[in-house]
């Protein structure tokens, strides 16, 4: 391999000759051997940092021209565009598990876009720290960097995966009206239910979670930069933090506002934890919805099977014919991890000491591993099990009438007591309810057959 040699405050240091960063993400890189090339820092954050860089130079080409030159303001752009599509995630090589404030990862973005940039001017223009971290600090980039990626993730990615799950159900809604099956309630039997009744449950817990997570979105919008080191804004000329939430407002076409209290800013993560608190709530009820699919599946033939879901891959190595709720199961492990994750960001928020959180790597890894791993199984779900959900309404039928608890009927007519004694002697005895009820001498036969139609208790 060809090596350059860079240097930084610390001295000189054998750089690959191919890569844009430079001495400071080189020696994080050799530092930090924990996860290379498996848990290296989101791509959500290296695109945000992007975002935050250009903003950056605009805000300091308006107030302070004579060191953002032109020049320096349009080669720092357009190498930060590239950093924005992608082009150059090849030169982010840095994993979670470094300095807890992410000031290398800050570092490796303004060395990438100080090089690029020389690279595309032709000349050596552009320095890491003096142009490209002008008026920043590693302490308020980092969670500038985590909010705009937490907003773009949870707008443009589980926002609209919670639609088309709700989409889903609601037109199952619309198709299985008048189907009416057996409720359950403790896994037992209960009161009748319609299946689109069931749906609509479904449905509306995650428009709930929605809910929830648009409430947690004005927080998120608030950003850090302008506080620099420790919140005081040493270094970034007046007016900076305004001008810069503006233009990271334009670039990402979302509202992004500066924080009002710097000090805040950069020590406390509540807003990540209040959104993150918004996403556990979602997992908690996919949890209960795809449990609820693979219950309502089960069988075919020795389970409740009162539905029918896609069959998408052979369920065994041994048991030929066999097909799983396998998409149902992929749901329930990632709210598992997302549950898990929680606690990691939780504790991670809870290091705020003094003027800088410590753990805001690891705060963002598993916020943002949380986001998309709830999107993409939201839309697994979506097109592989949940659009073709088709009611077994021979089954559904079946077991309703078979209900022990289709006596809840007769209470206004005989009483608790006495219907608690009609449904225990038709278990005890394998009878129907209405030879328990008559043999009982509780009704007559046409008395039963008056007061007692399973259809008609939704």
């Amino acid at each position: 391999m060809d090596y350059r040699i860079e240097h930084d405050s610390m001295g000189e240091i054998r750089v690959p000759a191919d890569k844009y960063w430079g001495a400071q993400t080189e020696r994080s890189h050799e530092n930090f051997p924990i996860g290379v090339g498996l848990e290296t820092m989101p791509k959500e954050i290296i695109r945000a940092f992007g975002v935050l860089k250009k903003a950056a130079a605009l805000a300091n080409h308006d107030l302070k021209p004579e060191k953002m030159t032109e020049e320096k303001r349009a080669a720092i752009t357009s190498a930060c565009d590239e950093v924005i599509a992608g082009t150059l995630d090849a030169h982010f090589p840095l994993v979670v598990w470094q300095t807890g404030s992410g000031t290398q990862s800050n570092m490796n973005a303004n060395e990438v876009i100080a090089n690029r940039g020389n690279e595309r001017s032709g000349k050596k223009l552009l320095h890491p720290n003096d142009d490209i971290n002008m008026s920043q600090s590693s302490n308020d980039t980092f969670p500038t960097a985590m909010h705009i990626a937490a907003v773009t993730a949870l707008e443009d990615r589980v926002i609209p995966a919670i639609d088309t799950l709700v989409a889903t159900f609601r037109r199952l809604e619309e198709e299985n009206v008048g189907v009416v099956k057996s409720g359950r309630t403790h896994l037992q039997d209960a009161v009748p239910i319609a299946f689109s009744q069931e749906i609509s449950g479904w449905r509306t817990s995650l428009e709930r979670d929605r809910e929830l997570i648009l409430l947690s979105l004005p927080p998120l919008k608030e950003l850090a930069l302008g506080g620099t080191a420790v919140g005081t804004g040493l270094n970034a000329p007046k007016g900076f933090d305004k001008k810069v939430a503006a233009y990271v407002s334009e670039l990402t076409g979302k509202r992004f506002v500066t924080a009002e209290n710097k000090f805040h800013a950069l020590t406390s993560k509540d807003e990540i934890v209040f959104a993150h608190g918004a996403l556990k709530a979602l997992a908690a009820d996919l949890m209960k919805i795809a449990n609820d699919v693979r219950w309502l599946a089960s069988g075919p033939r020795d389970g409740l099977g009162e539905i029918f879901i896609p069959e998408n891959e052979p369920g065994s190595s041994i048991m030929p014919g066999k097909v799983n709720p396998t998409q149902c199961e992929a749901v329930t492990m990632v709210a598992v991890q997302v549950m898990g994750n929680d606690v990691a960001v939780g504790m991670a928020a809870s290091q705020g000491n003094f003027e800088l959180n410590v753990f805001m790597p690891v705060c963002a890894y598993n916020f943002l591993q949380s986001a998309r791993l709830l999107s993409e199984a939201m839309v697994s779900f979506n097109d592989r099990c949940a659009a073709g959900i088709r009611a077994n309404r021979e089954k559904m039928r079946h077991n309703l009438h078979n209900s022990l608890m289709l006596v809840t009927a007769l209470n206004p007519y005989i009483g608790y007591e006495n219907a608690a004694k009609t449904a225990k002697k038709a278990y005890k005895e394998n009878i129907s309810l209405k030879e328990a009820c008559v043999a009982l001498g509780f009704l007559t036969e046409a008395q039963f057959d008056e007061v007692f139609h399973p259809e008609q208790m939704i």
